[in-house]
């Protein structure tokens, strides 16, 4: 993506099933978990780079032992910070007390970080808020073991301040309107009413307070908790809980927005947001891999049980396509193969735009996320070729000499490295034009390879903002002075917010809004624009079931090749020589491409829950009344 979008969390969560004394004595240390973990986050921190953090719990300790631990770190490279600081205290521990190097009770006992329970989260910092005490995981402490909760996530809700008056209407003082703290919260809240009904009903059968704690654990049900708790959540999430006495969780919104992956045998349960992290980590195949159900959690009792629970009731599916576009490591097999379909699907538009002229073409990619999908391309490029070779040696009726043959089979793609991002450069100077300046060379380009007749056709995995474009990578490729520059986007055009983990909230800063409005100045139904905004304050105090996408009237009148051609037209300047033509993916080529994947809102407005149709609309009263907050 050359616009930088932040985005997306990352979630790890292992669960290991035998004593720690089994790890040392198979894999050579009692610290198995620990190192797992960090490979986990470290193959995850695509997700997250802006702050990571790690809890661990310990099982069957002794009162007045520590049993959770937890870091998190802001610095330039926090899951490195973080291991950092875990390797600095556990080999602290070893130097001063240098008999625990052999005895994993001891360093179970008096080494924090070991420990059977392990959750760890990456993140990116979004609406300026990015301390570390918004860093998960988030702990919820409480003397009593079982009330004890850790919580960390990949989600957004779009009712955060109906879940926060609901923590009022029970009676909590919440310290702040987050959706991680209200989340936590409502869990907390259903957690210490499950404890206190299963304590009395103890007491009420003869045991005495002692004997009640392990009876606790094995009658908490997880499972109900969740439901109450998730009961009137509305939003994309993949969830994770620990819970002090040595439960856990991870529960998947109902659409399946989020993703969840999870493995489990009999050494360890374990779960994360992308599967080929555990494929890696833990070096098992493809399809011993599974994705998490919409609507269910994957729930591990202290005594090691695993069973998948359904939560809330399964929304057609619409698991997010960004993930699939861009998002998600490409490592994973099915994601690959739908990247290269994505590339290959739009070759028809892209012949077309070349007029089937690709000896005087050559193709790129703009770095490194759109690399799968440029080689879809160039399959497609290289059929069109083999086509056109097999028509010119058969039209030829045998008569052809070699030189004509070996000449009509030398055609090749012209394929070249033309965009390279140089090192980050600092916007120091806040002076706009010198500022613009330093935009303008974050791509530096290949010198030698275009001529004056040739077309340069450039892949995008996706044209956010279109920033990069305009004030980089149109005018780097300009100066190759090219005929024509084609710059191909394999995802559809970005038309609306999304509200459920991607930092995308403001409708003016997307490039195809802007085009829309532009297209209805140019044909005089700007009126359109104060419509949609009343039909959106109309709307404002209705339900959420009842609230509809108001903005998608802003596009109705125009045709997705309309918006596509002002959208280049936006982003060319008067001094950029070639033409500049723009193609984006259809969407029925996006559902054809990522067939498990129809979460779409962002291109079409066709938002899975109800929270997010009242988040556009307020994007949308945002825009028309100068309002720079966020819609959620």
């Amino acid at each position: 993506m050359s616009d930088a979008l932040k985005h997306e969390c990352g979630i790890a969560l292992i669960r290991l099933l035998k004593p720690l004394e089994y790890y040392k004595e198979k894999y050579g240390s009692a610290f198995y978990g620990v190192n797992k973990m960090y490979l986990m986050m470290e193959k995850q921190h695509n997700r997250g780079q802006d702050g990571a953090g790690f809890a661990s719990i310990k099982l069957d300790t002794k009162p007045g032992e520590r049993y959770i631990s937890r870091v998190r770190s802001i610095a330039q490279q926090p899951i490195q910070d973080i291991f950092a600081q875990i390797n600095e205290r556990i080999n602290a521990d070893f130097l001063k007390n240098p008999e625990y190097q052999d005895d994993v009770a001891a360093q179970k006992q008096h080494i924090p970080y070991i420990g059977e329970l392990l959750l760890g989260h990456v993140r990116y910092g979004t609406f300026g808020k990015n301390s570390v005490e918004s860093v998960h995981p988030f702990l919820r402490q409480n003397n009593w073991q079982h009330r004890n909760l850790i919580v960390a996530g990949n989600f957004n809700m779009t009712n955060v301040n109906e879940l926060f008056d609901n923590l009022i209407e029970i009676g909590q003082h919440p310290k702040e309107k987050a959706d991680t703290i209200t989340v936590m919260e409502k869990i907390g809240h259903f957690l210490d009413d499950a404890v206190a009904k299963i304590y009395k009903d103890l007491k009420k059968e003869g045991y005495n307070k002692n004997e009640c704690s392990p009876l606790i654990a094995e009658r908490l049900n997880v499972t109900k908790i969740l439901k109450r708790a998730a009961k009137n959540w509305d939003g994309g999430y993949a969830m994770a809980g620990l819970l002090g006495h040595g439960d856990s969780f991870v529960l998947r919104d109902p659409a399946g927005i989020r993703p969840a992956y999870y493995y489990k045998d009999d050494e360890i349960v374990v779960v994360a947001s992308e599967r080929p992290v555990i494929q890696t980590v833990f070096n098992v195949p493809f399809d011993a891999v599974k994705e998490l159900d919409p609507g269910h959690a994957i729930i591990t009792k202290k005594s090691g049980e695993t069973k998948i629970k359904k939560i809330l009731q399964p929304l057609e599916r619409k698991a997010c396509s960004f993930e699939r576009i861009y998002f998600s490591r490409g490592s994973d097999a099915e994601i690959y193969a739908e990247r290269k379909e994505l590339g290959r699907l739009l070759m028809p538009k892209v012949l077309d735009a070349i007029d089937n002229d690709t000896e005087n073409s050559v193709f790129s990619f703009i770095p490194n996320t759109a690399e799968t999908s440029f080689f879809g391309m160039i399959d497609t490029v290289e059929e069109h070729l083999n086509q056109k070779k097999t028509k010119s040696i058969l039209d030829g009726d045998g008569k052809l000499s070699a030189e004509q043959v070996t000449k009509i089979l030398s055609e090749r793609p012209r394929i070249e490295k033309i965009a390279i991002k140089d090192v980050k450069l600092r916007t120091f100077i806040t002076e706009d034009s010198s500022r613009n300046d330093l935009v303008a060379h974050v791509y530096d380009v290949t010198y030698g390879v275009i001529k004056p007749t040739d077309n340069l056709v450039i892949i995008d995995d996706s044209i956010v903002r279109g920033t990069t474009l305009k004030m980089s990578i149109i005018k780097m490729m300009d100066r190759l002075k090219p005929k024509k520059i084609i710059v191909v986007s394999s995802a559809p055009q970005i038309r609306y917010p999304d509200c459920y983990g991607i930092d995308m909230a403001n409708l003016e800063g997307l490039v195809a809004f802007r085009a829309a409005l532009a297209l209805l100045k140019d044909t005089n139904q700007y009126h359109i624009v104060e419509e949609v905004y009343n039909k959106c304050l109309a709307q404002v105090n209705l339900k959420d079931k009842k609230v509809v996408n108001h903005v998608k009237d802003i596009y109705n009148n125009f045709t997705a090749e309309q918006i596509s051609d002002k959208i280049a037209e936006l982003l060319s300047d008067d001094d950029v020589n070639a033409e500049v033509k723009i193609i984006f993916q259809p969407i029925e080529n996006l559902h054809k491409a990522c067939p498990k994947n129809l979460g779409d809102w962002y291109f079409t407005g066709n938002y899975p829950t109800a929270g997010g149709n009242r988040v556009v609309n307020k994007a949308y009263i945002n825009f028309y009344e100068g309002n720079k907050e966020r819609a959620y």
